[in-house]
């Protein structure tokens, strides 16, 4: 070999060791945190758990769950209350499946979120040769979130990245999937390369006005109204246009009922609030007005006994247009972001605007008064051992008194109950199970609420929902959050009375431990226990949690036969006419 061949050879092989290089590790962490994400919640494992620790060197914060569930439940609320995609981070396979559900619930209610899972090569997958927790994810992923995609090369995860966050937050919200093979992660490439594939997502979530046809449209379905209403749904929580809203609700004048996530856009206490009377207005109202709500079982499809015999026009304001007519015609449909379509109506109205009848109003005002002054004297009862209303009458005044905390909330009479029983008094401070009605979200959204707000968290348990997601509370100790769990335990999924009809040895299918002390758990991982038995007990163990900022859970002892099958929606229980006979 010439001399001139062995330079050339030695100046390539100097050139290889000093060029700058990048990987798929970094590119990732490189392209997520040029578009503001900085919180990854995860459950390490392979292929992911170099990432992990590199994000965490990069310094991303990255929190590490007992289950992918719990940590894509966090990823979905962190999405609800930022506006930003949330990131679940998890495993192949199984993991992945595990993460699966709170993605598939993240798109169903319209938050966005980002699952971002390793997965088995390609070439061995598409081939069925059995490698290490084999599967085809984007395919399974597909039907069940708003959009899925692949990265095969380094050179695509600055672009692969940029789809995912404008897929989740543009539009209707919702869950977006990301698959990254193993082999994806440890490709390198040239570093200034690998820089210039980044991607800055310009104008993820770009305003979409609505049409001045439209708007006039409304304006003239809402002038004719007599009985009017204004129903706020979760999607006007999530637009965070509270000042547009609230001046839109005072100029009209209408009486408006939130549902559960939307409660505290305005205070629950404000005197246009028809919370409390909420069977009268569903079913008297000629107008209704819809922000951000959806006509789904929530609301009864918009029809049947719920909504009365009166004639009724709907108002919907939606970015999506499909969801105009879903289950009754709308009358004048509204399409474009939430909070463009109210500036548009409250700049129409003009300063004259007509407030409605005063007849209703009143009929609203009495009815709502008639039934609080009712509920009053069960929500300050001091029962032994204690109900639902003395329990969450207590909560209630934490909660007017704490207007800062958020509270989550899930259960079946334990969630139905604190619906309509605790006031909220700020916006996106209520968080629970969303439109599936599901249960497991309370420790993931209490983690992820803590962290993205830095807000103390009150959890508020039925005993059968803290046991999908109990052990998170070690992830809550881990991270010392400010997080108060507080469970309803009455011994069983929906109460702890019922009997096996055998009368065999196993307890009743819905049946707990008797007694169980849910407070020695969190003092397992150092966080404080409490055992309350009574209201008055109850009042000073949650003060004194909140109080500390310390992980704390409080075990609620509530009588075993309070509770009723499924809650509020037993109806919805096939019965069987078999077993009646």
């Amino acid at each position: 070999m010439s001399a001139s061949v062995q330079s050339l050879d030695a100046t390539v092989e100097e050139a290889a060791e000093t060029e700058a290089l990048t990987d798929g590790f970094h590119l990732v962490i490189d392209a997520l945190k040029l578009n503001g994400i900085n919180t990854i919640y995860n459950v390490p494992g392979i292929p992911i758990t170099d990432l992990g620790r590199y994000m965490q060197a990069e310094g991303m914060r990255v929190l590490s769950f007992r289950h992918e569930q719990h940590a894509g439940y966090a990823a979905a609320i962190a999405g609800f209350l930022t506006k930003k995609p949330g990131v679940c981070l998890t495993v192949s396979a199984p993991g992945f499946l595990n993460g699966l559900t709170a993605l598939a619930h993240a798109t169903t209610n319209c938050f966005p979120m980002i699952l971002i899972s390793g997965s088995s090569e390609r070439e061995i997958v598409d081939l069925q040769q059995g490698d290490y927790e084999e599967m085809d994810q984007l395919a399974i992923a597909k039907p069940l979130c708003k959009a899925a995609y692949r990265v095969l090369h380094a050179e695509d995860i600055g672009i692969g990245i940029a789809r995912a966050i404008r897929s989740a937050v543009s539009g209707r919200p919702g869950g977006v999937y990301l698959d990254l093979p193993a082999q994806l992660l440890g490709q390198v490439m040239n570093a200034e390369a690998g820089q210039r594939s980044l991607v800055e997502v310009v104008d993820a979530a770009p305003r979409q006005l609505p049409a001045p046809e439209a708007v006039a449209r409304a304006l003239e379905v809402l002038k004719g109204a007599k009985r009017p209403l204004i129903i706020l749904g979760k999607g006007a929580a999530y637009a965070q246009a509270d000042e547009e809203i609230r001046a839109l609700v005072e100029k009209s004048g209408f009486p408006y009922l939130p549902m559960s996530m939307a409660k505290g856009l305005l205070p629950d206490t404000h005197p246009q609030s028809a919370g409390p009377a909420r069977s009268l207005v569903l079913k008297e109202a000629d107008v209704v007005l819809m922000i951000g709500a959806r006509l789904n079982w929530l609301l009864s499809h918009g029809k049947g006994k719920t909504w009365g015999n009166a004639p009724k026009k709907f108002v919907q304001i939606d970015i999506e247009p499909k969801e105009m007519d879903s289950n009754v015609e709308i009358a004048a449909p509204l399409v474009g972001d939430i909070g463009s379509c109210v500036s548009a109506l409250l700049e129409a109205m003009g300063e004259n605007w007509a407030p409605p009848p005063a007849d209703w109003t009143e009929a609203v005002r009495a009815k709502k008064d008639a039934n609080i002054e009712r509920m009053a004297p069960r929500l300050q009862n001091n029962n032994v051992p204690m109900d639902f209303h003395g329990a969450l009458g207590v909560l209630r005044t934490v909660i007017a008194e704490r207007p800062d905390a958020i509270l989550v909330n899930e259960g079946a009479n334990t969630l139905d109950f604190a619906r309509s029983i605790i006031d909220m008094y700020k916006p996106r401070k209520r968080l629970d199970v969303g439109t599936w009605g599901i249960m497991g979200i309370g420790m993931g959204q209490a983690i992820a609420a803590a962290v993205e707000t830095g807000h103390p968290v009150l959890a508020v348990e039925g005993d059968s929902a803290f046991g999908f997601s109990g052990m998170e509370i070690e992830t809550i100790c881990r991270y010392n959050l400010p997080i108060c769990v507080v469970v309803f335990n009455n011994g069983g999924i929906y109460r702890g009375t019922d009997v096996n009809p055998t009368g065999g040895a196993d307890a009743a299918t819905t049946v707990f431990v008797k007694d169980a002390r849910y407070d020695k758990m969190m003092e397992a991982f150092g966080g404080a226990g409490y055992y309350a038995t009574s209201p008055d007990e109850l009042r000073r163990a949650v003060n004194e949690a909140m109080d500390s900022g310390r992980p704390a859970l409080v075990n609620a002892v509530i009588d075993e036969a309070a509770g009723t099958e499924s809650g509020r929606i037993g109806n919805l229980n096939p019965q069987s006419v078999v077993a009646k006979k």
